[in-house]
């Protein structure tokens, strides 16, 4: 029988995250992962294999965790417009200088390049898009938003204002990233408020 985990899979994904925000995805070692989890290096070979196999694990918890800080947000604002400019401002907080978004968008080529990460990608992309639009649909109801509003394809322009801010965040750092965000998405609603 063996030795009980004593670091969970979701803690061991939190510290793979902390590091590939200061490594990005190429530069990340098993041994990175491990100091950042307080575990050996072979501990996580045990559990993922190899660092394919825990970029893989960490790319499918990312999938399926997606629709958590919408569900959040609505938790915590009573207005869906607020709960959605509160979720989209706290998936960016997990970047605080373009050298950690950086590490994102290393992650963004192996998406690109190996089918693997493509699929939990395209399918991320997906539920933020249907949690967005869901927002967007219940925004309509409550009077926020015009009639005009269509929430699927606004859904897909506030998608796009999302990762948009975050590459223009980096270039420019005109603004803190949580207020560039909100500006972002605050136009890309602005003709569809309801007065």
């Amino acid at each position: 029988m063996g030795r009980p985990r004593t670091t969970s899979d979701e803690a061991i994904l939190g510290a793979t995250a902390r590091a590939i925000g200061r490594h990005g995805p190429q530069g990340l070692t098993l041994a990175a992962v491990a100091q950042e989890a307080g575990l050996s290096p072979a501990t996580l070979v045990q559990r993922f294999g190899s660092k394919r196999g825990l970029l893989l694990a960490f790319a499918a918890h990312a999938t399926s965790t997606a629709a958590e800080p919408f569900e959040r947000a609505r938790q915590e604002h009573a207005s869906p417009l607020a709960a959605l400019r509160a979720a989209l401002v706290h998936l960016a907080e997990g970047v605080s200088t373009p050298e950690e978004l950086s590490g994102s968008l290393g992650f963004l080529q192996l998406d690109l390049t190996d089918p693997d990460f493509r699929a939990h990608a395209a399918e991320h992309a997906r539920r933020t898009r249907d949690e967005i639009a869901a927002l967007l649909a219940d925004a309509a109801a409550a009077g926020e938003l015009t009639a005009e509003a269509e929430s699927g394809p606004l859904a897909r322009a506030v998608q796009v204002a999302y990762n948009g801010a975050l590459i223009l965040w980096a270039l420019t750092g005109d603004a803190p990233l949580p207020d560039a965000m909100r500006d972002a998405v605050g136009q890309t609603l602005r003709p569809y408020l309801a007065e």
